[in-house]
């Protein structure tokens, strides 16, 4: 999702690759499995450390890990990685496997740096391309905006936001017509149904 993705995370930078590196059983004769890792997306596998089902990842060359990746399981496939992309030595993202499918589906971050997850981005229909963005812009410890691409376009279909905090949607922005452009707004105040739009086509 591009349109409204703040994450700036690419799944190609993070997920994790099968060809080289760690080499696991798998349980059946004769077939293994090798996990490398490439966070920066230079197409070239990171150096990596691996001990006790934890793997430290360094990207850069530069001595310090930019990823922790952690086997919970013992299948020799990462469940958990975190990511330090911005280099100050905090890791501010947890990539996850939530449904072992062996495909990345969710990003935790923290964006703002204050050591809380405020933004989560899913895969929910396991494409492997981000359709829902969850954003805690306030630090309250809620979402209260939500971005959602339905039809995975890569485009944003709806806005759902949550100003007051009170859990119920206040406002919603629709892109009605699938063209990219968000059209319709639905408001607490404003009767189902009923929308406010431009000529322009754009929100207001």
């Amino acid at each position: 999702m591009s349109e409204y993705d703040e994450t700036g995370y690419d799944e190609a930078d993070t997920a994790e690759d099968v060809t080289a590196e760690d080499d696991y059983s798998t349980g059946v004769p004769g077939v293994t499995v090798e996990e490398t890792f490439d966070l920066d997306g230079d197409g070239y596998a990171d150096s990596t450390i691996t001990a006790d089902g934890v793997t430290y990842i360094d990207a850069d060359g530069d001595g310090q890990a930019d990823g922790v990746a952690y086997d919970y399981d013992g299948d020799g496939i990462s469940d958990e990685l975190l990511v330090d992309l911005d280099g100050d030595g905090t890791f501010e993202t947890a990539v996850a496997d939530t449904d072992g499918d062996g495909l990345v589906d969710t990003y935790s971050s923290d964006t703002d740096g204050d050591g809380i997850v405020d933004q989560v981005s899913y895969d929910a229909d396991g494409d492997g391309y981000i359709d829902q963005v969850s954003t805690d812009t306030n630090g309250d410890g809620y979402a209260d905006v939500v971005a959602t691409d339905y039809d995975g376009d890569g485009l944003v279909d709806e806005i759902e936001i949550d100003s007051d905090g009170d859990g119920i949607v206040d406002t919603a922005m629709i892109d009605s017509d699938g063209d990219g452009f968000l059209d319709t707004v639905y408001t607490e105040a404003t009767p189902a149904g009923d929308s406010f739009q431009s000529q322009t086509g754009q929100v207001i």
